[in-house]
């Protein structure tokens, strides 16, 4: 059975398209057939005016009209597609929901923070983690940043900020929000416990890319603050020519860099786990999870 999840974020737009494997004794995994990826940054529209303009509105209809050809010729048979911080808070949101689906033929959901957070935390029920330890789950976007204390693969508590990378490269971050971050953090229910980190999104996974550990190995708080001293030692035009990022990667990292870094050193954690998941892995296994319970 093929899956596919659209995440439309602040900074990117992703379709991520699966097969779901049912093994013996019932067991299932995920095959990924393809993950197609166009950095339109809405955000960078939104968090100035508030708006998304004309020419990006179009951007994001060819690029849903392009995923839905994708999705047919895959025989995709169940999808979601979810926007997130940028699109919830565009003033034209609704209409280009409305829009997308009369010319794409894409039902789009705008989800909350709050939904957001837990979606991405679908695929940590899967992920083998240690029930004796204390997790904190850190996952940075362009427009928010979703924070959850887990433990027994439970959320103790959880939270969303307006606080991502290209809102902060738009100088559209309120400094009082840092406290208000430190403060949340400061007050979580962790104790003398000791605190590993799990971070998600595309630069965490760039950051982690550059340590040339292999996946499945922790990176330590002092070799994520090493690369990033490293990376901001470039000119952005020089992370691009040099080190081999992507333009829209190359300006974002560092921002993204000292939320992961903020938060990481306001609870003394370090170590983090990168698994490369993020919102589409979450959809795909909330929809495997729907799919198995109307069938039961």
């Amino acid at each position: 059975m093929k899956l596919a999840a659209i995440d439309i974020g602040s900074n990117a737009v992703r379709l991520l398209i699966v097969e779901a494997v049912i093994i013996e004794g019932g067991e299932n995994f995920f095959r990924k057939i393809s993950l197609t990826r166009v950095p339109i940054r809405l955000g960078e529209d939104v968090f100035d005016s508030e708006k998304v303009t004309k020419d990006k509105v179009g951007r994001l209809i060819k690029t849903m009209k392009a995923f839905k050809h994708l999705m047919d010729v895959n025989d995709v048979k169940h999808y979601r597609a979810c926007a997130t911080s940028a699109m919830r808070e565009a003033k034209n949101g609704k209409a280009i929901k409305k829009l997308i689906k009369r010319k794409a033929n894409i039902k789009l959901e705008i989800i909350d923070g709050t939904k957001e957070a837990a979606l991405i935390f679908e695929h940590f029920k899967q992920v083998d983690l240690p029930k004796d330890k204390l997790f904190l789950y850190i996952d940075v976007g362009g427009g928010s940043t979703e924070v959850s204390l887990i433990k027994n693969k439970e959320k103790v508590k959880s939270k969303s900020f307006k606080l991502g990378t290209v809102r902060l490269l738009k100088g559209k971050v309120n400094p009082n929000l840092w406290d208000d971050l430190r403060i949340w953090l400061e007050a979580l229910p962790i104790g003398n416990e000791k605190v590993i980190g799990i971070g998600t999104g595309g630069n965490i996974n760039r950051i982690f890319k550059e340590s040339n550990k292999r996946f499945g190995e922790q990176i330590s708080i002092y070799e994520i603050e090493t690369i990033l001293k490293h990376i901001q030692s470039y000119s952005y035009e020089d992370r691009i020519n040099k080190l081999r990022l992507k333009p829209d990667r190359a300006d974002v990292i560092i921002p993204a860099g000292k939320i992961y870094t903020t938060i990481l050193n306001t609870l003394n954690i370090e170590e983090v786990i990168v698994p490369k998941v993020g919102l589409a892995d979450g959809v795909i296994f909330n929809l495997y999870q729907n799919f198995v319970e109307k069938s039961l």
